[in-house]
C-alpha cells in the first residue's frame, strides 16, 4: 500500500465496513418479517457483496508494488501504468525549441496509480494548474483539465528537458506530487499519484538519436515499459 494513498485507505475501507455491520444487522431484522426466504437472503447479501468488492477495489487502487527497475540510462521508461492513447509529435510546445514528442498514458481505476520519474532526473520547476475534471478519455481532457507539470532535465546525456504531466479525471479529484524543485531522482523512481481514473502526459524533445518505441494501444507499466530509447552513438 502506498502512503500516498492516505487518508483514503484508511477512511475509505472504515466508512465501508461501518455500512456493511449496519446494513447486515438492519436487514437481519427486517428479513426475519419476511416469509420468503430467498428474498431474506438477497436483501442481507447482495449488498453486502457488493460492498465487500467495493473494499477489495480501494486497497487495490492504493496497491504499490514492488518493482525492478529497468537500469540504463539510453532509455525513457513509462512515467504510469496504462494503456497509450497518443503517440505524437508536436512542432512546439512551451518551453520547448522545436518539435516535441508527447506520449498520453490513460490510466483506469484499475491501474496502478502511482507516477515514476522516466530517467536519471534533476526537478526543474513543478506547476499546478486549476481546471476542469473532463473524462480522462475525452480529447480535451490534455488541455482543459487539472494538471501538475514536473520539469525534469536529464542527468546523463543528452541532458535534454523532459515535462511529465499529471492528469485529473471525470473521478480523479486529488493530484499528489511529492518531486520539489532541484531534486534528484533515480530513474523510475516515485515522485507521486493521480487518485481515481486519470492521465499522466511525458514530453520529450525530438532529436536524430531518439527512437519512440511505444504506439497506440500498448499496455505499459511505469519504471518498466520503455517509450523511447537514445542511440549510443553521438547525441547531438
Amino acid at each position: 500500500m502506498t502512503r500516498y494513498g492516505l487518508p483514503q485507505v484508511a477512511v475509505f475501507p472504515a466508512i465501508i465496513m461501518t455500512v456493511m455491520v449496519g446494513w447486515f444487522l438492519l436487514s437481519r431484522r427486517t428479513a426475519c418479517e419476511c416469509s420468503c426466504p430467498a428474498r431474506s437472503f438477497l436483501a442481507i447479501w447482495l449488498p453486502e457483496v457488493i460492498l465487500l468488492i467495493v473494499l477489495v477495489w480501494v486497497f487495490s487502487f492504493f496497491r504499490d508494488p514492488n518493482r525492478a527497475i529497468v537500469q540504463d540510462a539510453n532509455l525513457l521508461l513509462s512515467p504510469a501504468d496504462g494503456t497509450v492513447a497518443v503517440v505524437e509529435t508536436l512542432d512546439s510546445y512551451p518551453g520547448f525549441d522545436g518539435p516535441v514528442l508527447r506520449i498520453e498514458i490513460f490510466l483506469s481505476i484499475f491501474n496502478v496509480h502511482i507516477n515514476r520519474t522516466p530517467c536519471a532526473s534533476k526537478i526543474g520547476t513543478v506547476t499546478y494548474k486549476p481546471g476542469k475534471f473532463l473524462d480522462a478519455r475525452s480529447s480535451k481532457c490534455s488541455k482543459l483539465n487539472e494538471a501538475n507539470e514536473i520539469e525534469m532535465f536529464r542527468t546523463d546525456e543528452p541532458k535534454d528537458r523532459l515535462l511529465v504531466r499529471q492528469i485529473s479525471g471525470a473521478i480523479a479529484r486529488r493530484i499528489v506530487c511529492e518531486a520539489k524543485t532541484d531534486q534528484a531522482l533515480a530513474g523510475g523512481e516515485k515522485f507521486g499519484m493521480i487518485k481515481f481514473g486519470s492521465c499522466t502526459e511525458l514530453f520529450v524533445p525530438v532529436r536524430d538519436s531518439l527512437e519512440c518505441t511505444a504506439t497506440v494501444g500498448d499496455k505499459v507499466k511505469a519504471g518498466l515499459t520503455i517509450l523511447a530509447r537514445y542511440s549510443q552513438k553521438n547525441h547531438e
